[in-house]
């Protein structure tokens, strides 16, 4: 399918973060997902950026607000996953969730343990809300970028959350996402492909 053929998505990125909300610091979050998507997709996209504090409530209404009013097919969260007591992201998006796919966390933990130990008190998780996927990211932006697209240089290859993510898509009833093969193959069974 060519580019020009392609659907626009509309992707929700949300920085979960005390300090980053006030101004104490720079968010680096929305651009370190927004900056690895733009290489990743082929599609036009469409962007809803938010910056927001620790608060369960908060964050939940952000999701909601960006599926059931902004109509975001993709929703990327960053920050808010470890064990601390202000880090509640998980519980946030499980709150609003209509089903849970477990794979997408499990393997982001994977991609991490192949640098620290403690990447097994992370608690990413993935859900689908309506017809829109969300995830958890990792908080720093090499993390970020990591767990996307995995660590194809290892021996075995380490295959990153992203290769799933369109055929997901796909199967929820999103549009159909083209990733740039040199960045992030994606992967769908033949009879699922467009081209």
């Amino acid at each position: 399918m060519s580019a020009s053929a392609l659907p626009t998505v509309k992707i929700g990125v949300v920085s979960v973060s005390d300090r980053a909300s006030t101004g104490t610091y720079e968010d680096k979050g929305v651009p370190a997902m927004q900056s690895w998507l733009e290489t990743a997709l082929q599609n036009p996209l469409e962007w809803d950026a938010r910056v927001i504090p620790d608060e369960t409530a908060t964050i939940s209404d952000t999701l909601v607000d960006l599926v059931d009013r902004s109509h975001c097919h993709l929703v990327l969260t960053s920050g808010g996953t470890g064990p601390a007591p202000r880090d509640v992201t998980p519980e946030a998006t499980l709150a609003v969730a209509h089903r849970t796919i477990p794979g997408f966390g499990e393997q982001m933990r994977q991609i991490s343990l192949t640098f620290v130990p403690t990447a097994i008190l992370s608690r990413q998780v993935a859900v689908i809300r309506r017809e829109s996927l969300i995830i958890n990211l990792p908080g720093q932006p090499r993390a970020i970028a990591e767990t996307l697209r995995g660590l194809p240089d290892r021996t075995p290859p380490v295959p990153g959350i992203f290769a799933a993510v369109p055929y997901c898509i796909d199967l929820i009833g999103g549009p159909y996402l083209e990733t740039e093969p040199t960045v992030c193959e994606a992967f769908r069974p033949a009879s699922a492909r467009r081209r």
